[in-house]
């Protein structure tokens, strides 16, 4: 694994997180969101990443149906609530020192 990209999946992580915590969402709508923030990520990569995510207890889903498909709804567990908090501070520590 490319380290740059060991490093991305970390803040992929946490901003799935921060999304799932806040509205949730389905794995389509959240490869658009990182997109949108410069990631380049696939299905092949998100989408592991959400099961061990959900396997590891941050995230749980749903599944609904929206305009006659089927789509797994991931929303933040107590357990990835509580990650994201604990996360927060010391992304603004690094922040600040990485860009002093």
């Amino acid at each position: 694994m490319d380290i740059s990209r060991e490093f991305l999946l970390g803040f992929i992580k946490i901003h799935v997180l921060y999304h799932a915590q806040k509205e949730g969402f389905c794995g389509v709508d959240m490869m658009e969101e990182l997109r949108r923030h410069g990631y380049r990520i696939g299905p092949g990569t998100l989408y592991p990443t959400l099961h061990k995510m959900q396997e590891d207890g941050y995230l749980e889903s749903k599944k609904r149906t929206e305009k006659g498909r089927a789509r797994i709804y991931y929303s933040a567990t107590p357990k990835g609530r509580q990650a994201l908090r604990h996360v927060r501070p010391k992304i603004d520590e690094l922040v600040s020192e990485v860009l002093e």
